[in-house]
C-alpha cells in the first residue's frame, strides 16, 4: 500500500506509537511542538522540525527570499501555537549543485529576516546534494513555562472554539508573507487559561478535527461566524490551509472579557467565535469538509 494510498493520519497512527521515548518526555511526537524537561532547568524545551519543498509549498517562480521566510516562519507558527518562545535554529538544505548561488544567497536573506523578526539566532544545519526538487528542514529549539505551554488535547466539553484573523486564500500569496501569532499566543497564556491550541496550517477542516480529537471529543461549528478572507467561499476558508492562524478553546464564562480584552490589545486582527466542543459519540465523524491531506493533496 502506497503512502498516498494510506494518507498522513493513518500512517501517523501506525508510527508515532512505536517511537521511543523517556521520563524526560512530557508531550512526545503528534503535537505541534515536543515539549521535554531538560536537566536543570525551570522551564520546559520545545522542540520542532517543518520542512518547505519545492514544488509543494513553493514554486520555481516564487522570489527566494519569500520562500526563505515561509521556512523559517512555518515552525515559528507551530512554537505559536503552543504558546512556546523560539530561541535557536539549525537549517538543512537538500538542493542541487545545478542551482545558481544567488537563489541560495537571496533564499537565506527571506531566511534571516525572519528569524531576527523573532530573536532567533540561527546556530548551524547542514546542506545536502541532489538531483530533484529543493527541500528546506528547519529546526527550532525555544522554551515555555511549566504553567504557559498549551497542547492540542485539553479542551473540555462545551469550551467555546475562537480562531485568530481571517481563513482562505492563502494560496494568494499570503502563505508567504505571513506572521506567526507568536504574540497573541503569549498574551493569551498570560491573561487566560487556554484549554487547547493549534496553528491551522492544513486548514479548519484538518486541523479541528485533530484538536477535538486529541482532546477526546467532538464539534460544532457555526459556519456564518467563520471569518472568511475578501473573495473566498466558506468551503475556501474551512479547506484551503496555510492561513497560520491560531484555534483555541476556552471556557465560555470567559468569553466575554476575551472579546474585550482583544479588541483593546489588538484592535486590527480579527477574533471569532466559531463553536464549541461537544461530547464525541459514534455519530460525530465529520461535520465539516476536508481541509488538505497530506500525501492525497498537492497544494
Amino acid at each position: 500500500m502506497t503512502l498516498r494510498q494510506i494518507g498522513e493520519e493513518k500512517l501517523l497512527t501506525r508510527i508515532l506509537p512505536h517511537l521511543p521515548a523517556n521520563r524526560r518526555v512530557i508531550v512526545r511526537a503528534g503535537d505541534d511542538c515536543a515539549v521535554v524537561r531538560f536537566r536543570g532547568a525551570g522551564d520546559l524545551l520545545l522542540l520542532k522540525s517543518d520542512c518547505v519543498v519545492e514544488g509543494v509549498h513553493f514554486t520555481r517562480k516564487t522570489p527566494a527570499p519569500a520562500a526563505g521566510w515561509k521556512a523559517m516562519m512555518r515552525p515559528l507558527s507551530d512554537f505559536a501555537a503552543m504558546s512556546g518562545v523560539p530561541e535557536f535554529a539549525l537549517i538543512t538544505i537538500v538542493i542541487s549543485g545545478d542551482k545558481q548561488e544567488s537563489w541560495l544567497r537571496q533564499f537565506y536573506r527571506g531566511l534571516n529576516r525572519a528569524a531576527k523578526r523573532f530573536n532567533v539566532a540561527i546556530v548551524g544545519g547542514e546542506t545536502g546534494d541532489t538531483n530533484g526538487s529543493t527541500a528546506v528542514s528547519v529546526s527550532v529549539a525555544g522554551y515555555a513555562e511549566p504553567r504557559r505551554w498549551v497542547g492540542r488535547n485539553g479542551g473540555k466539553m462545551n469550551d467555546d472554539l475562537f480562531v485568530t484573523g481571517e481563513l482562505g486564500g492563502a494560496i494568494r500569496l499570503r502563505h508567504l508573507n505571513f506572521v506567526p501569532r507568536l504574540a497573541e499566543a503569549r498574551w493569551l497564556t498570560r491573561f487566560f487559561d487556554i484549554h487547547a491550541m493549534i496553528d491551522l496550517s492544513d486548514g479548519l477542516g484538518s486541523d479541528l478535527p485533530r484538536l477535538a480529537r486529541a482532546s477526546n471529543l467532538s464539534f460544532v461549528v457555526n459556519e456564518k461566524a467563520l471569518p472568511i478572507a475578501p473573495g473566498c467561499s466558506a468551503q475556501q476558508a474551512i479547506s484551503d490551509g496555510e492561513d497560520y492562524e491560531l484555534l483555541f478553546a476556552l471556557s465560555p464564562r470567559d468569553r466575554a472579557k476575551l472579546e474585550a480584552s482583544w479588541k483593546r490589545k489588538f484592535p486590527t486582527i480579527r477574533l471569532s467565535c466559531i463553536g464549541r466542543l461537544v461530547r464525541r459519540t459514534t455519530s460525530h465523524d465529520r461535520t465539516i469538509p476536508p481541509g488538505y491531506v497530506h500525501f492525497q493533496q498537492r497544494r
